[in-house]
């Protein structure tokens, strides 16, 4: 991946795209927005088109497994999906566990008293962000261990 490009995050629903996106240093991941799910070309075109306009080099996708870690149906369609949608944009991408991003995000929205249409517009992107997020955090080196002194 190029230095200082961002990560692109989708979180694949049957309806809707959510889309989030990093920053340069790969250290923070923010709700972008959200896609209509339609044909993959016009889709895989929109994400290209997102990428070229914020600098992304790559995607990150969400691969729901099931609660237990099982890669069962779910999950084979969503990396069959990123695969194509990361060749057709001409990105690299990574796979990534997704599961219960969505029941999280939603929980925090309520916490946050947002009302149900509030939390129907946002979830997706939301859901997106925390999933790249968690991505993040994982790839990131760990810190100095520096002694006390």
């Amino acid at each position: 991946m190029p230095r200082n490009a961002r990560l692109i995050g989708l979180d694949p629903g049957q309806k809707i795209i959510g889309l989030a996106l990093s920053d340069v240093l790969l250290m923070l991941a923010s709700p972008y927005g959200s896609l209509k799910r339609g044909r993959l070309a016009a889709n895989a075109a929109e994400i290209a088109a997102i990428a070229a306009k914020e600098g992304a080099g790559g995607l990150v996708v969400g691969l729901p497994l099931g609660l237990d870690g099982s890669f069962g149906p779910a999950a084979q369609a969503a990396k069959d999906w990123g695969m194509a949608v990361a060749a057709a944009a001409g990105l690299p991408v990574a796979m990534w566990d997704e599961r219960l991003s969505s029941a999280a995000v939603n929980r925090m929205m309520i916490e946050a008293d947002l009302t149900r249409a509030k939390r129907a517009r946002a979830v997706d992107a939301a859901a997106a962000a925390y999933m790249l997020q968690a991505a993040l955090d994982a790839t990131r080196p760990p810190a100095p261990d520096y002694p006390d002194d």
